[in-house]
């Protein structure tokens, strides 16, 4: 029939308009910056550096192996590796980035970086907001901008934070007691210095007759 899916279009919409005065289900427009629609926990935005404990600088988990910067595709990723070591938030000496800058104008939310890194330094973040006057240094962020606690990757995925946790527990574990083995086994007897072997001089014995 002619103008059927008009017909049709109008019934759903007379339909939500009338359910949304008796079922806040059936509402069709979120009244938004007010009021916001919960993100489901797999959804991500741009990139962000993870790190344990309280000091952002001593604890991101990222040394500076600069997998992700050779990876990503839109060479948004932009990392200087530390020339020293410094303890990190257990005390264990570490490389570390002396820059650590992404270009999210450019960056197109791959997850490539995340599937790379050896050390679940770096995760996808799920903020949105991110509007800014400046479409240059506005939209590249550094290693203080982009750094957040474990907690708040607990926050935003939960589920696969646990995972990751667990999975560093796990090789921590693993490694303690590689390294108290190791230190318990018994070390291999010195091998006593050779002593320099002590050259004799022949002494030619007089032949007979000669006089002496």
């Amino acid at each position: 029939m002619l103008g059927e899916g008009i017909l049709k279009g109008l019934a759903e919409t007379a339909k939500n308009f009338a359910g949304s005065f008796v079922s806040k289900e059936r509402m069709t427009t979120v009244e938004y910056p007010e009021e916001r629609l919960p993100l489901p926990e797999a959804s991500r935005n741009f990139p962000f550096l993870v790190y344990d404990g309280t000091d952002w600088e001593a604890g991101l988990r990222c040394v500076a192996c600069q997998i992700c910067e050779k990876e990503c595709p839109p060479k948004c990723i932009y990392i200087d590796k530390s020339k020293d070591k410094k303890p990190d938030h257990v005390g264990k000496m570490q490389i570390y980035p002396t820059k650590f800058d992404i270009d999210i104008s450019i960056c197109m939310s791959c997850q490539i970086c995340v599937e790379v890194c050896p050390f679940e330094a770096i995760k996808m973040d799920s903020e949105y907001e991110l509007a800014t006057d400046d479409r240059f240094g506005g939209l590249l962020l550094d290693r203080h901008q982009l750094a957040k606690p474990n907690e708040y990757y607990h926050k935003i995925h939960p589920t696969e934070a646990a995972e990751v946790d667990a999975r560093l527990a796990e090789e921590k574990v693993k490694a303690d007691a590689k390294a108290k083995a190791a230190a318990a086994a018994p070390k291999p007897a010195a091998v006593p210095a050779a002593k320099p072997a002590i050259v004799a001089s022949s002494v030619a014995s007089p032949k007979e007759g000669e006089a002496g």
